[in-house]
């Protein structure tokens, strides 16, 4: 009973409504990059460079793929506030187990991974199975985790060497091995979200969960493994972040959570669930680095960029908000 529901989605009208939404928003994000890029040109003559460039891109990976994970978790309906410290776990436990414990980097690496996935499949088990709110759900993770990772670390940071250190470094054309993987990441997670029986599915069950569950659907799989997902793809992160930084820091990712929220609402996707993008999110994340690179090319203070930077957030959930709204009148 479930093939012709994804059928059925595909061949609807609304298909091709959604792709023209879908091109205007993009072209919508296009239009703000160039208007920030220009606003900051003006403001800093050395910010239009392409160094700026690439030292943006270099600096998004990690970023990147957690907004990916979690336009994933939005479109089924659900949030995920504990990534910022499930991130930071993953990254103390490569530094423990490749430092003090002196394991191969390899294993570390897989270790962490297997982490990550362990707290998605945490979060997802008990939000799902216990329908308890996954905003409650994932803030309770958000301290475990972090309390976790003051506990392996012993709250030191452990720093990698040149062990990492290739993979976050500037390669062909100044891009770093991180760069293109986390691109390779939202192509992939584009084609797993239009072109994959999962992702009909997640819009499926974001967008009319009782739908779903009529047509033959059970959404409980389906939204434990978005969370699962996130959570692998944190451990990638991790391996970003220590790539970047040579080491493992504790107090790593301290609000990755919003940026990774922030940017995938700004592409579009609702938090109310059932529509998104990932190519949009990665729009979204380029906004939000444009903008605090800017911020940072014209000294601007700590407390100003966070205040700007929580300023667009507010911007991009009313936005949301009136788009669903206005969406809800049609119907």
């Amino acid at each position: 009973m479930t093939q012709p529901l994804a059928s059925s989605t595909l061949q609807s009208p609304n298909k091709w409504k959604s792709y023209s939404a879908g091109i205007l928003n993009s072209c919508a994000l296009i239009v703000v990059l160039i208007v920030l890029v220009l606003i900051f040109s003006q403001l800093n003559d050395r910010f239009l460079s392409l160094r700026t460039a690439i030292s943006i891109a270099n600096q998004i990976p990690a970023l990147t793929i957690v907004a990916v994970g979690m336009t994933f978790v939005l479109i089924a309906g659900g949030i995920d506030l504990s990534v910022g410290s499930v991130l930071a776990l993953c990254s103390v436990v490569i530094g423990v187990l490749a430092i003090d414990k002196e394991w191969p980097l390899s294993v570390a690496l897989m270790a962490a991974i297997c982490v990550g996935s362990l707290c998605g499949l945490t979060n997802g088990i008990i939000s799902v199975q216990l329908r308890i709110p996954s905003f409650i759900v994932t803030l309770g993770m958000l301290e475990i985790a972090r309390g976790a990772t003051y506990y392996v670390a012993d709250s030191k940071t452990k720093y990698l060497g040149s062990s990492l250190e290739w993979f976050g470094a500037s390669g062909s054309w100044g891009i770093s091995p991180a760069f293109a993987l986390a691109l390779s990441i939202v192509l992939i997670g584009q084609v797993v979200l239009a072109r994959t029986i999962l992702g009909r599915y997640w819009v499926t069950i974001g967008t009319n969960e009782m739908a779903a569950r009529y047509s033959g659907i059970d959404p409980r799989p389906y939204r434990i493994a978005a969370f699962v997902i996130l959570g692998i793809l944190c451990g990638i992160g991790a391996v970003m972040h220590c790539s970047l930084l040579s080491s493992a820091d504790p107090n790593a990712a301290i609000g990755l959570e919003l940026s990774a929220i922030a940017a995938a609402v700004i592409g579009g996707t609702s938090l109310m669930g059932g529509r998104g993008s990932v190519i949009q999110t990665f729009w979204g994340v380029l906004v939000i680095a444009v903008l605090q690179t800017g911020l940072s090319s014209i000294s601007a203070s700590e407390p100003m960029k966070r205040m700007v930077t929580g300023g667009v957030i507010v911007l991009a959930v009313a936005a949301d908000m009136l788009r669903h709204r206005r969406l809800q009148s049609e119907r």
